[in-house]
């Protein structure tokens, strides 16, 4: 599960002039530098080159190209105005500052992980509240105060002063006594492995470079671990933009410098391929997938770790699977029969035994059906499958014995989600966080044996969310689909069309959006607002055909579903065109994107974060090529046409008026690359004929959002929020 979780994170340096430099040229918008004047906006120049390109007879114009070189003078001058116009914009609404102050007490309580247990010593990380990054803690037993003998193993807030390096991955052998962990600095992907003696906490000289997507898989005798990285960038080039590709698989010996690294396997002739692998819990196979880009679909290799000489080159390598036709998710074996989750023939998920001897498809017996829900994830705890289903995209967690025998169901305390589970198969005790839109991550203990267990680790929220409840909806989309919506809200709620509303999706990626818990969108719960979230196609919500009803050439069913959203809650009056705000980042980012070129009159805010904005070069920078297997490619004449029919950056048209957008991205945003988001707010801001502003805001030293500090998220949704209630006409934005 590890593994595939790692796959899934696929989805998802500015030198700039100071924005204090230019605040006292910018008192008001009004007065801006030299530039463009849209609307009521006078915005920095940007400049028009002539840039074009020729697709397959279609010439196509490109006149912000020069925005993609993040590092050259004038881009970054270009950055600053930009950061500064929007500041300007943000300090001049009103309760701004009690906002932030309202997020940063509602922030304040503790946020836990499920604990590992790793010889008679449990791990876990934990944020006390307000600390920019999660401590990685050990400790002789799971108490419910988590303070019992516990010790600190690694603190990523000692790392950096301004909490900007963090802990992106890490495990621990099975004696306990290492610890593999993976750090990242300013948002990058890009990792640095380290390894740490638990018992001293102190680092040992190895360190890995040029790691992406991977964690520690440790061998049984804790030896060494298997990791996957990519060969180091040419020098003289940029990392955080240029193409990563070539990823392979090695062997690290602890106390070796990273040189002496042993390659287990290598993509050779197809450099587009992700490979990651894990060791089996009896320590006995290394486990290796092999995936084309981001495609679910993947190869499943196995090497034999059993041989007492050197394990990662004596026994070769065995193509259990060699038919990338299918997910394959490897559970957990007994000796050489494997527990496999696989979707082959089954597109919502099943389990199915397979001999490692008999590896004919022909021999495989199914243990667990197919169901008419979801099967998101199976861990084997206690000698039974844990069995975490999606229903209507929310969590259903049910036991099955070895034989496929149900054996009970997990009671979870509302409509939520169990967003991790932890356990070995050889203990009767697991570990489950749940969370649900009000209640914040808990983490429960409970006994396979005796299915019965009690919370052990239970966060204090500094607010009461008793007045407030969640309700499920079903709404039709154009083709007639049938799509749910979350919508959290104030009890009695009146629907009269005057309520500002949030409404969130994603749509790709074979990702679900479930219920959980956030500071900020509790915020706007507080701020008389509505938050909803709409499980559109191309997640994963009810499995792969719902997945593929939202790629290539169908991902117009995902704007469409959308759409259909909006429309429903003006429709059933939840909310009106003029108080709705539209949110995604990503691909949710192109979502909201696309909804702005397709919609703009359906709603009055856009917030698009860290979008991909142009479908026709996205595919050229950093790790974009492993998309094409969700999007298509505008290097394929096919898909190239029905690509630029919804690209954001190419169907904005001058003289239209464009709901108010605050685009935001990162510096070190080398998964989507700022370009995008930079390249999208020129032509947007150029195009605008209404008078609602077009802004951008770009973060320092940060990237995709993954280990962005707890500072800075408080931040970004306090300059969200606050645009949004200012153009929405919330007048009290804060308690």
């Amino acid at each position: 599960m590890r593994v595939r979780l790692l796959v899934r994170a696929l989805l998802v340096a500015l030198a700039a002039v100071p924005a204090c430099r230019l605040l006292a040229q910018i008192a008001t918008p009004a007065s801006a530098p030299s530039g463009q004047t849209t609307g009521a906006f006078r915005y920095p120049e940007a400049r028009r080159s002539d840039q074009s390109d020729n697709y397959f007879g279609t010439t196509v114009a490109d006149p912000y190209r020069w925005l993609e070189d993040t590092d050259s003078p004038e881009t970054t001058q270009w950055i600053a105005a930009e950061n500064a116009l929007t500041e300007s914009y943000l300090a001049a609404i009103p309760g701004r500052a009690q906002l932030k102050e309202r997020l940063t007490a509602l922030w304040n309580y503790a946020k836990y992980d499920p604990p590992i247990k790793r010889g008679k010593t449990y791990f876990y990380t934990e944020n006390s509240g307000l600390q920019n990054q999660k401590v990685l803690y050990a400790q002789k037993a799971p108490d419910s105060t988590g303070t019992s003998q516990r010790r600190v193993v690694l603190d990523p807030n000692t790392l950096s002063a301004d909490g900007t390096v963090a802990l992106t991955a890490w495990s621990v052998p099975e004696n306990g006594k290492l610890l593999g962990y993976a750090v990242s600095a300013s948002g990058s992907d890009w990792r640095e492995i380290r390894v740490r003696d638990v018992q001293t906490g102190k680092d040992l000289s190895d360190t890995l470079r040029w790691v992406k997507f991977t964690s520690p898989a440790w061998t049984r005798d804790s030896k060494g671990f298997f990791y996957s990285r990519y060969p180091a960038p040419p020098a003289g080039g940029a990392p955080l933009r240029d193409k990563t590709v070539g990823q392979q698989l090695a062997y690290h010996r602890i106390g070796d410098p990273q040189s002496k690294d042993e390659v287990i396997w290598e993509a050779g002739n197809d450099p587009e391929l992700y490979v990651n692998s894990e060791v089996s819990d009896d320590g006995e196979y290394l486990i290796i997938y092999i995936n084309k880009g981001t495609d679910p679909r993947n190869k499943l290799y196995i090497k034999d770790l059993r041989n007492p000489g050197s394990p990662q080159i004596d026994n070769p390598i065995v193509r259990l699977i060699d038919d990338a036709d299918a997910s394959y998710t490897f559970i957990d074996n007994w000796r050489e029969m494997f527990f496999i989750h696989t979707d082959l023939m089954a597109p919502k998920g099943r389990v199915v035994l397979v001999d490692v001897a008999r590896e004919t498809r022909r021999f495989w017996r199914t243990i667990v059906q197919e169901d008419r829900d979801k099967l998101e994830s199976v861990q084997l705890i206690g000698g039974e499958l844990v069995c975490n289903y999606l229903h209507d995209a929310h969590s259903v967690v049910k036991f099955y014995t070895l034989s496929g025998g149900a054996s009970g169901e997990l009671t979870l305390p509302a409509l939520g989600t169990v967003s991790a589970i932890t356990g070995r198969p050889d203990d009767e005790e697991m570990f489950y966080s749940f969370t649900s839109f009000l209640q914040p991550t808990s983490i429960y203990r409970f006994d396979v044996k005796r299915k019965a267990g009690a919370p052990i680790r239970v966060p204090k929220l500094p607010a009461d969310v008793s007045p407030y409840e969640t309700r499920q909806v079903i709404y039709t989309s154009k083709d007639g689909t049938k799509v749910p919506m979350f919508i959290t809200a104030k009890k009695g709620l009146k629907l009269d069309g005057s309520n500002p509303t949030l409404l969130y999706a994603y749509g790709g990626f074979d990702i679900s959006l479930t219920p959980g818990f956030s500071p900020g969108r509790f915020a706007w719960l507080e701020m008389g607002g509505i938050y909803a979230v709409a499980n559109i196609r191309g997640g994963g919500e009810y499995g792969e055909e719902w997945h593929q009803a939202g790629m290539f050439e169908k991902k117009q069913n995902v704007f469409d579903d959308f759409i259909a959203a909006a429309e429903f809650l003006v429709k059933e009056k939840y909310t009106s065109p003029g108080k709705l705000v539209v949110q995604g980042g990503s691909n949710g980012g192109l979502l909201v994107g696309a909804l702005l070129t397709q919609r703009p009159d359906l709603f009055a805010v856009a917030l698009p974060a860290v979008g991909v904005m142009d479908m026709l070069r996205y595919q050229k920078f950093t790790v974009g090529w492993g998309w094409k297997a969700e999007y298509g490619s505008s290097d394929d004449s096919t898909q190239f046409r029905y690509l630029i029919k919804y690209s954001p950056l190419h169907n904005i048209k001058a003289g239209t008026q464009y709901p108010a957008t605050l685009v935001t991205t990162s510096d070190h945003d080398d998964r989507v690359v700022p370009g995008h988001s930079l390249k999208f707010a020129a032509a947007l801001q150029a195009a605008q004929a209404g008078p609602a502003p077009i802004l951008l805001r770009v973060d320092a030293k940060a990237g995709h959002g993954a280990g962005r500090p707890t500072s800075k998220q408080i931040d970004l949704i306090t300059d969200e929020l606050s645009f949004a209630a200012r153009n929405v006409g919330l007048t009290q934005i804060a308690q």
